[in-house]
């Protein structure tokens, strides 16, 4: 099905951290019938996430950083345990992530596989995240990571059983990182 989109304003709501705009388009709908709607949208770059593992030794690498979002929706101290992560900052998505994987967990990756790609909030956010894995070893740690500049990360290297059972306790409530487990445990008989 193809539908007609047709931007009729854009305006700016904020640019203070990233962009926040507000769209007002008319969409064409399957009846053929033009509906005015609008809609706020958040632009923050496209980023890149990934896992890393070590398939002896079956454990993984997750970082643990506080979320001012998740700590006003819920999170009682507002930590949250992830896979690395960050945006490409005009870098390609395979160089980025190399990158960020060094500042936040200290590990030099020297190969990484892209698993897939998806929009993780199409609703609201133009956010296209890119999902590596990659094998580490100790030979590949270059540095303790822990993040730049303002970044506070906690690297943790954990069995992967545990880390599977940690998204049923509720412990591992982030989106890319159950995908990303997910997509080990599919994919690479963990």
């Amino acid at each position: 099905m193809t539908s007609s989109i047709k931007i009729i304003d854009e305006k700016l709501l904020s640019d203070n951290w990233y962009i926040l705009k507000k769209y007002t388009f008319e969409y064409q709908r399957k009846d053929g019938k033009i509906e005015t709607q609008s809609r706020e949208v958040y632009d923050r770059g496209n980023g890149a996430t990934i896992l890393l593992y070590n398939s002896q030794k079956k454990t993984v690498i997750l970082t643990r950083q506080f979320r001012i979002p998740t700590y006003v929706n819920g999170n009682k101290d507002g930590m949250l345990i992830e896979t690395c992560a960050g945006l490409l900052d005009q870098d390609e998505p395979e160089i980025a992530i190399k990158r960020e994987t060094e500042e936040e967990t200290g590990y030099r990756i020297s190969e990484v596989e892209k698993v897939f790609e998806a929009y993780m909030s199409p609703g609201s956010v133009t956010e296209i995240l890119y999902f590596f894995i990659a094998e580490y070893s100790q030979e590949d740690v270059a540095n303790e990571g822990g993040g730049v500049e303002d970044e506070e990360i906690d690297v943790l290297e954990l069995p992967f059983e545990q880390a599977i059972n940690m998204v049923k306790t509720g412990e591992i409530k982030d989106g890319k990182t159950i995908m990303l487990l997910q997509y080990l445990q599919l994919h690479k008989n963990f």
